[in-house]
């Protein structure tokens, strides 16, 4: 019986992160209130039970608002829709027994909305594990090509834990049998 395991899936996580539905819903509500006090304020009517419209001027104030809630809508109908899609989510597949790799994601609808690559893995020259700290941090983990390509393999968004991040490249160079290099 073998003991090594042949084939290596792992689930990659597009837009369905917490982060994107609390940020949808701060957008809309944030985006409805603007929108209805604007309109309000030109109507001169209270459309929303707590607020007061007789202190609001249609110019300059209720266009602003108008403007900003309009933005706050169409911010959360665009994270919706990229939710309902699931972009960037997919899977990596390392198969040992036809020692093949598949790299799949999900993109926007209309062009290329499947992104598919499939690698030998006598192709591969190395895994890559960048790692930047600072104000806005990135950890991610790439598969280099021998002609040059470096095709990330991290989830892109929230950055992972440095101790696991560096496991996960470290576990997959050695699965892979390729050097691991650092940046």
């Amino acid at each position: 019986m073998n003991s090594t395991i042949d084939i290596r899936y792992d689930l990659i996580l597009g837009s369905r992160r917490t982060s994107n539905y609390i940020w949808c819903i701060l957008s809309f509500i944030g985006g409805f209130g603007f929108f209805t006090t604007g309109i309000s304020s030109y109507l001169q009517k209270e459309l929303l039970p707590f607020t007061k419209v007789d202190s609001i001027a249609f110019i300059p104030q209720g266009i602003v608002m108008t403007f900003y809630g309009t933005i706050g809508l169409l911010l959360s109908f665009f994270l919706i829709l990229n939710i309902i899609l699931n972009i960037g989510g997919g899977y990596n597949k390392y198969d040992k027994k036809n020692e093949k790799i598949e790299v799949f994601r999900l993109g926007f609808p209309f062009q290329n909305r499947e992104i598919y690559l499939s690698y030998k893995f006598k192709e591969i020259r190395s895994i890559k594990l960048s790692l930047q700290e600072g104000l806005n941090p990135k950890r991610e983990i790439y598969l280099c090509t021998k002609d040059q390509r470096q095709i990330p393999l991290t989830r892109i968004g929230e950055p992972l834990l440095l101790s696991s991040i560096e496991e996960e490249a470290v576990n997959l160079s050695l699965y892979l049998n390729v050097p691991l290099e650092s940046q």
